[in-house]
């Protein structure tokens, strides 16, 4: 795999999870600024096809990447033929793909990097892992998940199932995090008003969750670097 790269001196946008929400996504690229996106793109929102094809547009034009993000790898397997169980939200993002999407999204999502350094900066989908600081993000290709790359995409499950049905994930992992470096994540809806979520960790790092709940009754965030 050939890791997307951040131009140098690049000024940087980390726009959070769009899960569909193709309108807002198209607000939040208009900029001359280098888009980080943090995984998640497709799923939920009316308009996974057209999030896709910007997401696309933006890599060739060499404007911007995306991190690997859970859904993104589920609708990537399911399109390659790996048995995965197919829900009818993901079924829904399938039946707005057309043929050239189907073809493109699993080799654009296998290229994607898991996690991703730039500077003090660390871009993730769904939370940190300390071997994160230390190596690049590895050739995943379409596999199910395991190790590091299962904590970037999922977080750190606690093993308890919450009410609503979904995993319930610790936090633990932002106590990890080394003074001076700054986690940039989605995954979870962490914020309370709206606004990206912001958590201080026992060894001085910082995280910042993006996800505000774009295609899924919230809204897109971003944030300039």
């Amino acid at each position: 795999m050939t890791i997307p790269q951040i131009p140098p001196d690049a000024r940087i946008r980390v726009v959070g999870d769009v899960h569909g929400d193709a309108a807002a996504f198209a607000y939040a690229i208009a900029t001359d600024r280098f888009i980080v996106q943090l995984g998640d793109l497709v799923d939920h929102g009316p308009d996974s096809a057209g999030t896709l094809r910007m997401m696309f547009d933006l890599q060739d034009a060499e404007r911007g990447l995306f991190i690997l993000g859970n859904h993104d790898l589920k609708l990537a397997r399911t399109l390659s033929g790996d048995q995965v169980r197919i829900d009818p939200v993901v079924q829904t993002s399938i039946d707005q793909l057309d043929d050239t999407l189907k073809a493109q999204t699993p080799r654009r999502v296998a290229d994607a990097p898991a996690w991703l350094r730039y500077g003090s900066a660390l871009f993730v989908h769904g939370g940190f892992h300390t071997v994160m600081l230390e190596q690049p993000s590895p050739d995943h290709g379409l596999e199910r998940p395991f190790g590091p790359v299962a904590r970037a995409l999922y977080g750190e499950p606690t093993g308890r199932i919450q009410p609503d049905g979904y995993p319930e994930r610790s936090l633990r992992w932002v106590d990890r995090i080394p003074a001076g470096i700054t986690v940039y994540c989605g995954h979870d809806r962490r914020s309370n008003d709206g606004r990206p979520y912001v958590r201080n960790g026992q060894a001085g790092g910082t995280a910042v969750f993006l996800d505000t709940g774009a295609g899924k009754g919230g809204h897109l965030s971003w944030i300039d670097l």
